[in-house]
């Protein structure tokens, strides 16, 4: 057999500013939180540095400077649209996914823009989707912030195994 590595990375997006304290359950042990957009402010990624071991985000359509604290803007300025991250078995792609347009092809979109990754994140939406049909993988880890149209908390861990 081969020599198999594995890694577990917490998903999850469009906390708008808030951090429900059940995330820290699932994110706990995670050598990689990724935030696929919507964040609302810094003190969110402060959180979950403090949670799992390396942070990587992405700008959402909400976070612009008009919606951050002013004193966050340095770090608002910081994030980009895309991030890559090479995991055991491939890479991974997070964007926000608004930029995808229309949703109903949104995923068809994805792939033919990061044919090359492994599997694609993005938010959103504030629906979980988990799409294996195809290669790149599209995964959207839902709404884990408080939104008042859902009625529970949502995102996903995932081990990656190479």
């Amino acid at each position: 057999m081969g020599d198999f590595s594995s890694i577990k990375v917490a998903l999850l997006s469009d906390t708008h500013g808030f951090i429900d304290n059940r995330i820290a359950a699932v994110i706990s042990g995670s050598e990689w939180v990724v935030h696929a957009g919507d964040i609302g402010c810094a003190s969110v990624l402060k959180q979950l540095a403090r949670l799992g071991n390396k942070v990587v985000a992405v700008k959402g359509n909400n976070d612009v400077a008009a919606k951050w604290p002013a004193q966050d803007h340095d770090i608002l300025a910081a994030l980009g649209n895309e991030r890559r991250i090479g995991l055991p078995g491939g890479e991974l792609v997070v964007v926000h996914g608004h930029r995808f347009t229309p949703a109903a092809i949104r995923h068809q979109s994805l792939r033919r823009r990061y044919p090359e990754a492994r599997v694609i994140v993005y938010g959103h939406s504030h629906r979980m989707v988990e799409d294996l049909d195809a290669d790149p993988w599209i995964l959207n880890p839902g709404a884990a912030g408080s939104c008042s149209h859902l009625r529970r908390l949502q995102l996903s861990s995932a081990t990656y195994q190479g």
